[in-house]
């Protein structure tokens, strides 16, 4: 068996025929901590590959705004760019990144091809969080809210 070192400070065992065995794993200093004890249950880069995926979306103030109104309403490109007042095709291009990230999905009626967030956990944990991190109540839950509790500004 050989030893390699792997994202600047684990050690992996390696089998002689270049098969990695997450089970034989060692590290080069036991500190006791939990999951020193656990890490062959470690995510893949894989996973994390996926995660940064989804958080690329993040880096762009114009997307995530799309998206946000995506998990209130379906539009079609048109109404969406009348609505953040950006041009088609650019809403276009931020539509596409959104869809190849799995955050929203799309249906056709005739030649019109309406958006909207896709119904999936990480839509909708992305969805709160944006609401969270603005300090926002999502329309759905204020139209829930009768008008005399709501407070007042």
């Amino acid at each position: 068996m050989s030893r390699v070192f792997v994202g600047g400070n684990l050690w992996y065992d390696k089998m002689e025929r270049g098969e990695s065995s997450m089970a034989q794993q060692t590290l080069p200093h036991d500190h006791r901590q939990a999951m020193e004890q656990q890490s062959s249950r470690v995510p893949s880069v894989e996973n994390f590959q996926t995660v940064a995926e989804v958080f690329k979306q993040l880096g762009d103030g114009s997307r995530i705004r799309i998206f946000w109104l995506l998990c209130h309403c379906e539009e079609c490109v048109t109404n969406l760019s009348a609505m953040i007042q950006m041009s088609s095709p650019a809403v276009s291009h931020h539509l596409r990144q959104l869809r190849s990230a799995g955050l929203i999905v799309n249906r056709r009626e005739g030649k019109e091809v309406y958006y909207t967030a896709a119904p999936t956990e990480q839509a909708m944990l992305l969805h709160r969080m944006i609401e969270d991190i603005m300090e926002i109540t999502c329309p759905a839950e204020e139209e829930s809210v009768p008008a005399s509790d709501r407070e007042q500004p």
